[in-house]
């Protein structure tokens, strides 16, 4: 059989998507054993890792050539004596001792969404979330906020996953023009801080509910910027939000159902002087729906977590803020499948 580029046709493509759980859940063992962190710098024979590891023999060397084979190792030689380390990538952002590690997220896969992922069928049917509510009757954000060490490891992971798109953020977009910024559902502060640390004329401020204050807090005097981010504390439902010359909200619109998002811009548009500017930091779906496979699966991941909330495209964006007043839209493009939509008032 011919495909339409007179090539062979194969099932390739059909067997390495449907069994890509395979390559996921090696990696995902890989994180949960902290292997590129007992690494480090080093080099080590399977034995010697295997052995730092706890892992049985039987699954050593097809456990760590299959991660040489994915690209996650490098090794060198072969048979028992050759020698296992990091890729340049593993070991930048897969050691733990590195402050690019990003393995936090990944944990969280392993921990929760792996196994959240097995009812997307049952999500499909219902429309409803498959998480930790389907037991507790409670959302997820109620059962992580009831839980202080949980919420800030999940906190953590989000820190990990978000660190490269905050920093093109605060590179990328002109502050020159703006005094003020506040980034809503700030969590431990990154935007803030990764803003504070570039534009001397800002004031920032990272806002939150008060249960992450102080985890907030934290992470901004590990940063040494006490004195220029400010922690509030508040419910954007309830509180509105502070005002400023720059709002930002990094991968929280797509946390809500359509009426939820509307209602936030509203607030965004508010809180903004005439020429202010509302940025969100999201996996924005292409408008076409062809390309971002990732944002369209994290879109599925709403569906997980949430039931009716949802991703979206640049082109939905411009559209609610157009109903909010807003009358000005760019977009700019972040780290990989990430970008910032904003929105001029």
């Amino acid at each position: 059989m011919q495909n339409q580029n007179d090539q062979p046709l194969t099932p390739g493509n059909i067997l390495r998507t449907g069994l890509a759980f395979w390559n996921s859940k090696t990696l995902l063992t890989a994180v949960e054993f902290e292997v590129f962190t007992v690494l480090g710098d080093e080099k080590m024979t399977g034995e010697e890792l295997g052995a730092a590891l706890g892992i049985h023999p039987r699954g050593i060397s097809d456990f760590f050539d299959g991660l040489v084979a994915m690209g996650f190792l490098e090794r060198d030689g072969n048979g028992d004596q050759a020698l296992y380390y990091n890729t340049e990538e593993t070991g930048t952002f897969l050691d733990k001792n590195k402050e690019t590690y990003l393995g936090g997220f990944l944990e969280m896969a392993n921990a929760r969404l792996y196994r959240f992922w097995g009812d997307l069928g049952e999500a499909l049917k219902t429309g409803k979330p498959q998480n930790e509510i389907k037991k507790t009757g409670k959302p997820m954000f109620e059962v992580l906020y009831e839980d202080v060490p949980r919420l800030e490891q999940f906190m953590g992971a989000m820190r990990g996953i978000s660190m490269g798109n905050f920093v093109a953020f605060a590179e990328k977009f002109d502050f020159s023009n703006y005094s003020s910024l506040c980034d809503i559902g700030g969590a431990t502060g990154l935007l803030a801080s990764q803003v504070a640390k570039r534009h001397e004329n800002v004031a920032c401020k990272t806002f939150d509910l008060p249960v992450v204050e102080p985890i907030a807090r934290k992470w901004v005097a590990k940063e040494g910027l006490e004195d220029r981010v400010e922690v509030v504390s508040g419910d954007f439902f309830k509180d509105g939000l502070p005002k400023a010359d720059v709002i930002t909200m990094g991968m929280i619109l797509h946390d809500w159902n359509l009426e939820d998002k509307k209602h936030l811009i509203r607030l965004a548009y508010e809180s903004l002087p005439e020429g202010g500017a509302f940025c969100v930091i999201e996996n924005l779906i292409d408008d076409d729906r062809r390309e971002n496979v990732f944002g369209l699966m994290m879109s599925l991941n709403m569906l997980i977590e949430f039931g009716d909330a949802f991703d979206f495209s640049a082109a939905d964006f411009e559209s609610w803020c157009r109903e909010a007043g807003f009358t000005r839209f760019e977009v700019i493009p972040l780290a990989g499948p990430c970008s910032a939509a904003i929105a001029y008032k």
